[in-house]
């Protein structure tokens, strides 16, 4: 990357409630910060902004992310018949042409979806309708056979939906490379993609478009850790070639399901339901798995979200002996809270899921939810979180997820299990990956928002304004 060899940040409030300084870049890197500094190089007005470590959504589909802005927004639909209304309201597909929508959450409908259903309204037409967690594929007879296949209703899940969708017609690179902007003007400077692609080679491809508006750490997926193994991959390392803005992420297994499909793995059975979830990597399949990576310096991130599959992923964790993460740890048994901290595994986390999921979370998980999100209690356990949106689960704007991670509420509400929540300072660090203040010698990834995020109302984060933000030195947005 070219950096920006003598740049100064001027006038900028150091930090929450800090005092004003300016910053001095010198080849991508903060050099110097204080009152006063001589004016020299390019100058860069902070309007009196807050400067804070540059903001780390460390958990994206980044291409269903950028498909998702530009799907039919399906969150607010109350039932399956209220969904297929919406589609045919809101399309403007011509016959023939693939429709898809984003967002819906079923776990609490009075109906379900069938095929059938978009069949009575849209005759012939091909629709894919997504899930708000990812794990259920709403498709009409069309669109199956669209991408070859049957299915007796068309709601494919979990491992049949994440098959399905990677068939699906996807973002262009120039969707995505949008996508990186709009991130980067809400105060992102990187992002960890969980596409279940080659996500190395296809932001290899993006980079010879145009910059980035954002670092990528590529995750890997489970059919291409032999790829990576052969390619001498290594998580943490910097890609040759992408002039230091892309490197190899972690490995991702799945255990479980979700919590809106029912599938999540848990310790209880669902009520009413003679089910516990869905397993889909037992212990004895995933350990091998995880020695394997972490045998050849990949390190394992494993999808758990019920409180079994939490269990499962830390003594899958504690045989191999590596460390690693666990992402969502959404029900966590209050014996396992201190393993986390123990074993070394982090909890990559996405506070925005809890305000959408409380309902959901009170008619399957009743009598639990005080163990759910357990954002407060993993903390006083002495875990280290790391706040990403899941996008497009959640929108990928970290200031949603900080302000829920805050609240725990984001509507008219009152705050759902509050003693769960945690400080904006916490959630600030937690946001940027550890960070909790800019020091000199800091590599010079930095977000300037235009008010003190501590003297704002936590429902008023979700609206804060972005001044700047900055990659190595280069502006890769302006307010």
């Amino acid at each position: 990357m070219t950096s920006v060899t003598a740049l100064l940040l001027c006038d900028v409030q150091l930090g929450l409630g800090g005092p004003r300084v300016d910053v001095a870049v010198t080849d991508g890197r903060v050099s110097a910060i204080g009152p006063g500094l001589p004016r020299e190089g390019e100058l860069i007005d902070g309007r009196g902004g807050t400067v804070l470590p540059g903001l780390v959504d460390v958990h994206v589909h980044m291409t269903q992310w950028a498909s998702s802005r530009r799907r039919i927004p399906l969150a607010h639909a109350k039932s399956a018949a209220e969904v297929v209304g919406t589609i045919v309201r809101e399309s403007a597909a011509k016959p023939g042409e693939l429709v898809m929508g984003h967002g819906f959450r079923d776990g609490a409908w009075p109906d379900v979806p069938h095929k059938d259903l978009l069949e009575r309204a849209l005759p012939g037409q091909p629709v894919a309708l997504f899930s708000n967690d990812l794990h259920t594929l709403w498709l009409s007879p069309a669109a199956l056979r669209l991408i070859g296949r049957e299915h007796p209703t068309g709601v494919l899940l979990e491992n049949d939906c994440m098959a399905a969708t990677a068939e699906l017609p996807a973002a262009t690179d120039e969707w995505v490379l949008e996508a990186t902007d709009a991130a980067a003007a809400r105060g992102v400077t990187e992002i960890a993609d969980y596409e279940y692609s080659d996500t190395v080679t296809d932001w290899l491809r993006r980079l010879a478009l145009r910059q980035l508006g954002v670092r990528v750490s590529a995750v890997i997926s489970r059919p291409l850790l032999d790829t990576a193994i052969e390619r001498g991959h290594r998580t943490g390392e910097l890609i040759p070639g992408a002039d230091g803005m892309l490197k190899v992420g972690p490995y991702k297994l799945f255990v479980d399901g979700s919590l809106n499909t029912r599938t999540a793995y848990c310790h209880d059975p669902y009520p009413g339901q003679n089910t516990h979830g869905l397993l889909e990597l037992p212990f004895d399949e995933l350990v091998p798995l995880m020695d394997k990576a972490s045998r050849h310096g990949i390190s394992p991130a494993v999808h758990a979200i019920g409180d079994r599959a939490n269990t499962i992923a830390l003594d899958a964790f504690a045989k191999v002996g590596c460390a690693g993460r666990i992402e969502h740890a959404q029900l966590v048994h209050p014996d396992d809270l201190p393993r986390f901290a123990q074993l070394g595994v982090i909890a990559g986390v996405q506070p925005a899921h809890q305000p959408d999921d409380r309902d959901v979370a009170d008619q399957h998980w009743t009598g639990r939810t005080a163990n759910a999100f357990p954002y407060g209690a993993l903390l006083a356990a002495g875990a280290t979180l790391e706040i990403g949106s899941d996008a497009p689960v959640s929108p990928l704007d970290p200031w949603d997820g900080i302000a829920s991670a805050v609240s725990r509420t984001d509507d008219g509400r009152p705050a759902w299990h509050p003693e769960q929540s945690i400080a904006l300072d916490i959630a600030l660090a937690a946001a940027s990956r550890g960070r909790r203040s800019i020091q000199v010698g800091d590599v010079a990834d930095l977000t300037v928002t235009g008010i003190d995020p501590g003297t704002l109302a936590p429902h008023e984060l979700r609206e804060i304004p972005i001044v700047l933000t900055m990659v190595g030195g280069r502006l890769t947005h302006v307010g």
